[in-house]
């Protein structure tokens, strides 16, 4: 029976690697950049929302844990590199073009199967995008969303930032699924 199962299980295996492997080709893998451009509209929408209707870094208080505070960040996430003498603009302006061109081309081999990668993806770029548009029309990036406890602050952030962030955690979710399908089989 052992060696049966053994056998078995081998080609059960065989059968699960061909299918991720020579899995069809995902219909059209690039129409999931119009979640991108659905991400790039709602984040500069509401970055052009705060800056009309917040003052610069006077808190509007929508609960006692979050704030809506408009500052700007010449940096990256958390503030990094935001206190040097503005050659990081152009940095980030290169990852961000270099990231949203490798993403899309990855997102075009997608197969069938790979719908979260797919969303990931899309909200990775157009998240990159929309902090994309604000350093290069700006020269730094609007954040307005403030979480805090206390006296203990959040870095503001923005919805390209949310973006961001929900695509990394798909990836890691798929990346997840993806090694637990391969212990499986």
């Amino acid at each position: 029976m052992t060696g049966f199962k053994q056998a078995g299980s081998a080609r059960q295996e065989d059968r699960m690697n061909t299918r991720n492997d020579q899995a069809p080709p995902m219909g059209r893998p690039l129409r999931w950049l119009w979640l991108s451009a659905l991400v790039i509209a709602l984040d500069l929408g509401t970055k052009a929302l705060a800056s009309h209707w917040l003052s610069y870094a006077e808190p509007v208080t929508v609960l006692p844990v979050f704030d809506l505070t408009l500052l700007y960040n010449t940096g990256a996430a958390f503030s990094f590199l935001a206190g040097h003498a503005g050659w990081q603009r152009w940095f980030f302006v290169a990852i961000a073009v270099g990231a949203s061109v490798a993403l899309t081309l990855w997102m075009r081999r997608l197969r069938a199967h790979e719908k979260i990668l797919g969303a990931s993806l899309a909200a990775i770029i157009g998240g990159a995008l929309g902090n994309l548009y604000d350093r290069m029309v700006h020269g730094h990036v609007i954040d307005f969303l403030s979480f805090h406890w206390g006296q203990y602050y959040f870095p503001a952030f923005n919805l390209a930032d949310t973006a961001i962030t929900l695509g990394a955690i798909g990836l890691i979710w798929e990346s997840f699924r993806d090694a637990k399908r391969k212990r499986a089989h």
